[in-house]
């Protein structure tokens, strides 16, 4: 499989984690989307996050989400991807 289709490969996050680790930083949901925006920054040079609405069904239905996706939540989090991907 080649990196790309890796990247969009639809996985399940464990939202009750992505929650613990925002609530961990004492971050609002949008302070989340903020620090995912500005890692990926740092990183690429790039300005991409996530909006509120995507992070919410995350965090509350474990919405599948491709995994560059998942990546971008980690980044923010500062947390390996597979520590936030669901068993």
């Amino acid at each position: 499989m080649l990196e790309g289709d890796e990247d969009q490969r639809r996985v399940v996050p464990d939202g009750l984690s992505i929650r613990r680790r925002r609530h961990q930083h004492r971050w609002s949901p949008r302070d989340l989307v903020g620090a995912i925006e500005r890692a990926h920054f740092i990183a690429t040079g790039l300005r991409e996050t996530i909006t509120p609405n995507l992070l919410q069904s995350i965090e509350e239905k474990n919405e599948r989400i491709p995994y560059a996706t998942l990546r971008l939540v980690a980044d923010g989090l500062n947390c390996d991807p597979v520590d936030i991907l669901a068993e």
